[in-house]
Order: C-alpha cells, then structure tokens, then sequence
C-alpha cells in the first residue's frame, strides 16, 4: 500500500503535496545533500551500471 499518490504532476500538484507534508506532525526531513556527495553518488552508480 503506497502512503500518498497523486496523479498529474504539476506545479499546483506539487504545492499541494508540500503543505500536506508540512502539516503532517511525523513527518521527517533530511539535510540537503551537498554537490561533492551527490558526485559521489552519480559516480558509485555509474560505476556499478558499467560493472553489471
């Protein structure tokens, strides 16, 4: 069972799924990644694409 699905992805949409996230008092954030650990990231999977 998926928690929260909405169809048409849009700007309107997405405002939507934003306040009902923030109006929800469980739910978690997670610190932005910074742009030497997303390249780590893109090369790890780049990496393992080319290993398969």
């Amino acid at each position: 069972m998926k928690p929260f699905v909405k169809r048409r992805k849009n700007d309107r949409a997405d405002a939507e799924a934003i306040a009902e996230a923030a109006m929800r008092p469980t739910m978690r954030f997670v610190a932005v990644k910074s742009a030497a650990t997303r390249g780590h990231a893109v090369a790890f999977r780049t990496h393992q694409c080319l290993v398969r």
